[in-house]
């Protein structure tokens, strides 16, 4: 970055002004900027810092509940939800994988293209159909509904075929940790969210 001399602010071209060219209402916004930025930073790497405590503590808590029946847990552990001992209150760890299609969607694709075209098939099923392949504004399928075909009954072998190839072709992309609070509504069995998202909030 570059060294700011005494008496100067860089303004956002990079140009260096003289604080006695700057008119006291931007010096003050500029001021209360700075300010709440360096407490919004503090604040992140205090969630940061929380929310990896969180992960280890609940994985630590699962392989020491295992070891109660002499089980060792390896790799990743799956989705997990822990009840205070008054039942208040839940804490969920879940595990979000993201599901994308190799190249062996192409041909369930084609597959699928020649048995609508095969059946005397209506307009609305043609276009239910061909709509879960149809690519968001990302240029991506929606792995919900292609994967949403197979609960269509359809005994026709090409189609069976069709759902063999979109079951093979799906990958695991990676995978996301979600850690979630949550706080019983007085008497009922509701739970609701405790929320760290700041717009939340």
């Amino acid at each position: 970055m570059q060294q700011i001399p005494e008496g100067y602010k860089q303004d956002a071209s990079g140009n260096l002004v003289p604080l006695s060219k700057i008119k006291p209402i931007d010096l003050a916004r500029d001021d209360l900027v700075l300010q709440m930025v360096a407490e919004a930073k503090h604040v992140n790497t205090e969630i940061a810092e929380f929310k990896s405590g969180v992960f280890a503590d609940i994985l630590a808590f699962v392989d020491l509940s295992a070891e109660q029946y002499d089980v060792k847990l390896g790799g990743k552990k799956g989705n997990v939800t822990l009840y205070s001992f008054d039942g208040r209150y839940k804490v969920q760890l879940a595990i979000s994988e993201t599901l994308v299609f190799d190249e062996r969607l192409q041909a369930a694709k084609a597959l699928i293209d020649s048995c609508i075209n095969s059946w005397n098939m209506d307009d609305n099923a043609r276009v239910l159909i061909n709509d879960a392949f149809r690519v968001d504004k990302e240029g991506k399928i929606n792995t919900g509904r292609v994967l949403g075909l197979h609960r269509l009954n359809i005994q026709d072998e090409a189609w069976k075929k069709a759902m063999q190839a979109i079951g093979d072709s799906v990958q695991v992309a990676g995978s996301k940790r979600y850690v979630r609070f949550y706080e019983r509504v007085g008497d009922s069995e509701k739970y609701e969210a405790i929320r760290l998202d700041i717009a939340a909030v």
